[in-house]
């Protein structure tokens, strides 16, 4: 495991090799300049969904990433790497879903940690160059439609339509699982339980905070 300095010292050796600016990679990934500059400075941690996006514009190993970044251990990648390749001999029409951490159904809290298992989906679902990722949930803001433990497959997005749910991103790093609700006005983020209060956020919040959606709901996993 690096610290937060020698991995920032680690993936800007890896840009400038690959010949790529701060400004460059902020064009080609979701990881904007001044959130890698803090990060390469070991400022600010990566977060894997943050490693995801540089592992494809450097072309280099997640799970290696992962591994060096803290958030799973050898074991824990020599496990993942087991499930990936029994995955694909078992049935050659199916993908590999990535499940992180937990999701915070309540208060808005760092939702993004580790990866704690992998799900499996049809293959289909990627044409179109669709990308999914899956969160587990915490809490019960959102009972009784969805339950703590619940494990959500979200497709990647940037956007929604008004009355979806919807994983948001507030101030950069702290996640909330919500049914999105727009107007003219703003955003609410509304809790399904009566008993939390919706989050609701101007169209100038929104710019400046910011308020950022990155996944909505595709499908709902429960074990029994």
């Amino acid at each position: 495991m690096l610290t937060n300095k020698e991995l920032g010292e680690y993936l800007e050796n890896i840009r400038k090799s690959r010949n790529l600016s701060l400004r460059q990679v902020d064009y080609k990934s979701d990881v904007s300049y001044s959130h890698l500059s803090m990060i390469e400075k070991g400022v600010r941690k990566a977060t894997p969904l943050t490693l995801k996006e540089l592992s494809k514009v450097y072309d280099i190993d997640y799970i290696d990433l992962l591994e060096k970044a803290g958030f799973i251990d050898l074991a824990e990648k020599e496990k993942i790497d087991k499930n990936i390749r029994g995955m694909d001999k078992k049935s050659e029409g199916s993908a590999v879903v990535f499940i992180y951490g937990t999701i915070p159904a309540g208060t808005p809290i760092e939702c993004i940690e580790d990866i704690i298992d992998t799900e499996e989906i049809p293959s289909d679902m990627l044409k179109g160059g669709k990308q999914y990722f899956g969160l587990k949930v915490k809490g019960n803001s959102m009972y009784p439609e969805y339950l703590d433990g619940d494990v959500l497959i979200l497709e990647k997005v940037e956007d929604c339509e008004s009355g979806q749910d919807c994983i948001v991103m507030i101030n950069g790093n702290d996640g909330t699982f919500k049914r999105v609700f727009k107007n003219e006005n703003g955003i609410i983020l509304q809790p399904l339980n009566p008993e939390y209060q919706p989050l609701i956020y101007t169209n100038e919040q929104i710019e400046r905070l910011p308020i950022k959606i990155i996944g909505k709901v595709v499908e709902l996993r429960r074990k029994k």
